[in-house]
């Protein structure tokens, strides 16, 4: 009995030390583990969504310049901000219905803490919002212009009669929209960015159009001895 005591006396260190690194094997693991992409629908449809927002950019900027030098681009360029506008609204509710329904979206890293998922969810949801507003705030700055107007390769005629007020009203809620949408861009960007050369983790890599992922090596599922 006594010799039996002692025994049991002698392994418990030795029992608490492996209980110590096998929790903080499994912590590690869990850490280090590589979460799974998004599907493929989801993700085409962030990078196609990156394309025409730049375009949509690119195109304000070089109507503002047009106009300013009452260039004859002027309504062809708007022409085109007008139809990449109405393009991101119809690709912003297909990506927001998808991700409701069918999307696979993999899980927050585990160091995220829950004040910085629910950051991470709002920005999201305002990019959302924003990239519903705007063809909307833009289409109706046209229409209350009171004047024919191109949409892709279609002419309409007027559609309301010209309302200065309300025209002013919603292309100046179309500017506040787009500096709203570029902070916000530039800080989805930024954090992905951050999460990939900082941090370290796989929050870029989820999204990439190339995800490139590798089979686990077995060497680091072996557990301690």
């Amino acid at each position: 009995m006594r010799t039996n005591l002692l025994l049991r006396q002698q392994s418990a260190p030795h029992a608490d030390l492996a209980a110590v690194r096998q929790r903080a094997w499994t912590d590690g693991a869990s850490v280090d583990a590589r979460r799974p992409p998004f599907d493929r629908l989801t993700i085409g449809l962030h990078w196609a969504t990156v394309v025409v927002v730049l375009t949509l950019f690119a195109s304000a900027w070089l109507h503002a310049l047009a106009e300013a030098r009452q260039s004859d681009l002027t309504p062809a360029l708007l022409q085109i901000h007008r139809s990449f506008g109405v393009t991101i609204w119809a690709m912003t509710a297909l990506r927001l219905a998808w991700r409701l329904t069918n999307a696979t979206l993999p899980p927050f890293p585990v160091t995220m803490t829950r004040l910085h998922r629910a950051a991470v969810k709002s920005s999201e949801y305002a990019l959302y919002a924003l990239l519903l507003a705007q063809p909307v705030t833009g289409l109706l700055t046209t229409i209350f212009g009171g004047r024919p107007f191109a949409l892709f390769l279609w002419r309409f005629p007027p559609l309301a009669a010209r309302d200065e007020p309300l025209q002013a009203a919603f292309h100046f809620s179309h500017e506040l929209g787009a500096w709203a949408l570029a902070i916000l861009t530039i800080g989805h960007a930024g954090a992905a960015l951050f999460h990939h050369f900082v941090l370290r983790d796989d929050v870029l890599e989820c999204m990439a159009p190339v995800t490139g992922r590798h089979a686990p090596d077995p060497s680091t599922n072996r557990k301690p001895t």
